[in-house]
C-alpha cells in the first residue's frame, strides 16, 4: 500500500475509532453487545459499564476481566481498549476466553474528574468508614458483584488487568502491581505476559490498599494485577503507539494467542513499607516533581505527619504513588525495594 493509500485508510477508519472510543467512555456497549450476540455468545450487561461475553455451551475456557476507567480522568487505557474491542467484536468467533469488561468510574470519566466523591480504587473493602455512602462506594459494590457473579462458575484460568495511568512521571513509563497472594503457577504466567507486554517493573504486593485488582485476587482467584500505562490525558489526546506492545499483547490474549518471548525483563520489586497518612498535618518530604521510582537513601526522610516520620530502612528504597493529598487513614505512598 503506498502512502496516500494509507493515509486515505487511516482517514476513513479513524471516525470509526472515534465513535468506539467514544461509546466505550460513556459506558456504550450497544454496538459491540449486539455483534457478540448475532455471533452467538451469550451477552449480559449486569450493571451500566459492565459486559459479560461468555461462549454458548458447556465448555470452560479462560475467564478475563479487563477494567479501565476506575479512575475517571485516566483516559489512555479507554482508547487502547475500545479499539481492541471494536476489531475483535467485527472477528467475534475470534474471541477465545470468556470476557468481562468494566468502565469504572462512569461518572467522573463523564465529568471529566478523577473521582466525585472518594477514590474508587480504595473501596474494595469491608469497611469503609466515613466514605461508606459516597457515590464510590455504591459503585464498588456492584463492580464486586458483577466481578463474582462472572469467576463463580470460571474455570481455573482467571485472569485480571486493571488497566490505569499514574498521576506522576515515572522511571518506568509502564509498570504493575501484582498481589504476592495469587498461587504461584498462575502468578507466573501473569509475569510472564507482562514481560511480553513490555511492563517495564512489577511491584509485589503483600497487602490490599483496597484495589480492585486486590480484591479480584484475594475473593475471586484471579491472576491479577494494576497496570500503569504512562500519564493521565485528555481523552482522545493519548499517544497509544506509546502502549503498543501493551495493546499486541491484550489482544493476544483475548485471541488465546500462543505466550510470546518477553518484550523486555521487568524489573521485579517488593514493597518495603506503606505511607499512610495519619493526619492533616501530612507533609512529604520532596516536591510534587518527584518520579515514580526515585531512589531515596538509608535513613532518608520519607514524610512527616506530626510525631510520626517516615524514613528509609534499607540502603535504598523507591518512591512509587507518592500523593499527598489522599484522605486521612489511606496510603500516600509504597517505598519498594528490588529483588531482580
Amino acid at each position: 500500500m503506498s502512502k496516500a493509500e494509507t493515509l486515505a485508510a487511516n482517514s476513513a477508519t479513524a471516525p470509526a475509532v472515534a465513535e468506539a472510543v467514544r461509546a466505550l467512555a460513556d459506558a456504550d456497549f450497544s454496538a459491540v453487545a449486539k455483534l457478540f450476540s448475532e455471533a452467538g455468545f451469550a451477552v449480559a450487561l449486569p450493571a451500566p459499564g459492565i459486559l459479560q461475553i461468555k461462549a454458548a455451551g458447556a465448555r470452560r475456557r479462560a475467564s478475563v476481566l479487563v477494567s479501565v476507567g476506575v479512575h475517571g480522568d485516566e483516559t489512555a487505557p479507554i482508547e487502547m481498549l475500545a479499539q481492541l474491542l471494536d476489531a475483535l467484536s467485527r472477528q467475534a468467533q475470534a474471541l477465545a476466553v470468556d470476557l468481562m469488561v468494566c468502565v469504572g468510574n462512569v461518572g467522573a470519566i463523564r465529568a471529566g474528574k478523577r473521582f466525585i466523591d472518594a477514590d474508587l480504587n480504595r473501596m474494595f473493602r469491608a469497611e469503609r468508614g466515613a466514605l461508606a455512602d459516597a457515590v464510590e462506594a455504591q459503585r464498588a459494590d456492584a463492580m464486586i458483584a458483577a466481578t463474582e457473579a462472572f469467576f463463580a462458575d470460571a474455570g481455573p484460568v482467571r485472569w485480571h488487568l486493571d488497566l490505569h495511568t499514574a498521576i506522576r512521571p515515572s522511571v518506568y513509563p509502564t509498570f504493575a502491581i501484582v498481589p504476592e497472594l495469587i498461587a504461584d503457577a498462575a502468578k507466573a504466567g501473569l509475569i510472564g505476559w507482562l514481560g511480553q507486554a513490555a511492563i517495564g517493573a512489577i511491584i509485589m504486593n503483600p497487602q490490599s490498599a483496597g484495589t480492585y485488582s486486590y480484591y479480584s485476587a484475594e475473593h475471586c482467584g484471579a491472576a491479577a494485577s494494576t497496570v500503569e500505562l504512562g500519564r493521565v490525558g485528555t481523552l482522545g489526546q493519548n499517544d497509544l503507539s506509546l502502549f503498543a506492545d501493551v495493546a499486541l499483547a491484550l489482544d493476544g490474549l483475548l485471541r488465546g494467542a500462543a505466550p510470546a518471548p518477553a518484550k523486555t525483563a521487568s524489573h521485579v520489586f517488593k514493597v518495603a513499607q506503606e505511607i499512610i497518612k495519619l493526619s492533616d498535618d501530612f507533609r512529604m518530604a520532596f516536591d510534587r516533581s518527584t518520579q515514580n521510582f526515585t531512589s531515596l537513601p538509608a535513613y532518608a526522610v520519607i514524610a512527616s505527619d506530626g510525631d510520626t516520620v517516615y524514613t528509609v530502612r534499607h540502603a535504598e528504597e523507591l518512591v512509587v504513588f507518592p500523593n499527598p493529598d489522599v484522605r486521612v487513614g489511606l496510603r500516600a505512598g509504597l517505598m519498594v525495594v528490588r529483588v531482580s
